[in-house]
This record gives structure tokens, sequence and C-alpha cells, in this order.
């Protein structure tokens, strides 16, 4: 199994101290504009510390975590790969994750270039910033699991659920902000109760980002959301679709 890292030698490569004023003052421009994504990764880069080299290193705690980081492929390669998503039974998390992303005309390159506008280290060959490439990755995955949409308030909610299992503070400041914004916009909207409820549905689920993602897309969703203890998203879908789509904020 790959040795853990020497967080000095992380150091030297990506500081690690909390920038809360910058965190702060790009989450202001995010506001102003919602399209503006790479804002929503200069948080992340800003208020990550020490979480990225936690969470690798928790990889390697486990059998599968630590296969994956000996293998270190890149996920972004395989979802944006027609090909390979194209393998996937209907019912499955695949065709899910298929579906979401058409549906959408996402991908998970054009998610890595907004990520390169604020760090300009987002490829380099090292494993604590593959494994943040990991984490940038199954970003939408993690929709499709927990049933949160793209709208405002299932945005908010999956960035709680990510701080759960990552416990990178950038998702935290990112959806407690958010939901603070929904709150002023549309008072009827329980924006905070469907974040803490997202905060404790990734508390209570298993540890996703150490998971085999070629064999968890080929399990009925279904399945998955049972085998991985990941809860039903009340709150969020609680709130009328046309309430949720009809917030001017846009994460």
């Amino acid at each position: 199994m790959t040795a853990a890292v020497d967080f000095d030698e992380f150091e030297r490569l990506k500081p690690q101290r909390l920038e809360p004023l910058t965190a702060l003052r790009a989450f202001r421009r995010l506001i102003r504009n919602k399209e503006d994504t790479a804002q929503v990764f200069e948080i992340m880069r800003a208020l990550s510390g020490r979480s990225l080299g936690r969470g690798y290193n928790r990889m390697l705690k486990t059998v599968e975590g630590g296969r994956q980081a000996f293998l270190r492929e890149e996920l972004a390669h395989q979802l944006d790969d027609p090909a390979w998503l194209a393998r996937f039974e209907p019912g499955t998390v695949g065709a899910a994750y298929r579906d979401f992303r058409e549906s959408r005309d996402f991908t998970a390159e054009g998610l890595a270039d907004e990520a390169r506008k604020v760090a300009p280290m987002a490829d380099a060959p090292h494993p604590i910033i593959w494994y943040s490439r990991r984490i940038r990755d199954i970003h939408d995955v993690w929709h499709v699991l927990t049933g949160y949409e793209t709208d405002a308030l299932g945005e908010a909610c999956v960035v709680a659920f990510s701080y759960a299992q990552t416990r990178n503070l950038g998702f935290a400041f990112i959806g407690w902000g958010a939901a603070r914004e929904i709150q002023r916009e549309n008072r009827s909207i329980p924006a905070r109760k469907a974040v803490l409820q997202a905060w404790r549905n990734g508390r209570a689920a298993r540890w996703l980002p150490g998971l085999d993602y070629e064999a968890l897309f080929a399990r009925p969703l279904d399945e998955a959301r049972t085998r991985l203890n990941i809860r039903p998203a009340t709150a969020y879908h609680a709130v009328p679709v046309d309430a949720r789509q009809a917030l001017k904020l846009r994460a």
C-alpha cells in the first residue's frame, strides 16, 4: 500500500494556512455573478487547509482506498468518455450519471477548467493534488447519489454533504453562505433546515472518496444508496420544484 504523505513535502507545494478574507471576497463575487464557478474553487483553495492531506491519508487506511491511491486514475477522463458511460445499464448509478450530465451539458473537463483559473497547480503530479482532483471530479456523481439537483438549494445541500465527508471548510462556508442568501431571497424556503439535514446525511453515509467508482457505476442506483447508507433528502424535496427553480441565486 502507498506510504502516507509527509505534510512538510506538501507544505512546499501548496500553502495550507486558512485565508478566510480571501474566501469571503470570493463568495461576494460569486453572489454578484452566479455563473463565476471559478470563485467556488477560490473559496475551496482558501479554506481547504490540511483536509486534503488528511483525506488522502485516510484513503490509505482502507484496502479499496489504498488500491485507488496506488492506481491514481483520473476520473475526469472516464467521466468524459461517452463509450465508457454507454456501458452502464438503465437504472444503474452510471446510467443516472449519464442522464444527469447529458441533460445539463456538463463535462468533468469543464469543471476542471474552472479550477485551473484559480489553482495553477491543479494538474500537478502529486498524490494529494490528485486526491483534490478526485474530490472535484466526483462532485456531480454525489449529486446523483444524494438526489440533490443543481438549483441553488441543491448545490448548497450537496456541498454541506461534502463537508461532512471531507471536513473541508470551504464546503461548509459555501453551503451555509448559500443557505443564508436563499433565506434572504425567499423566507418560505427552509434552506438552513435542508442544508443541516444534508450535513447529517453526509455524516451518516459511508465514506465515499475512496470508493471504486467504476464498480459503483455498475450497481443499481437504489441498491447503491442503501449500501452506502445515503439517506433520503426529505427536507430538500419538500420544497416545491418551481420554488427551487425560481431562485435567482445559482451556485
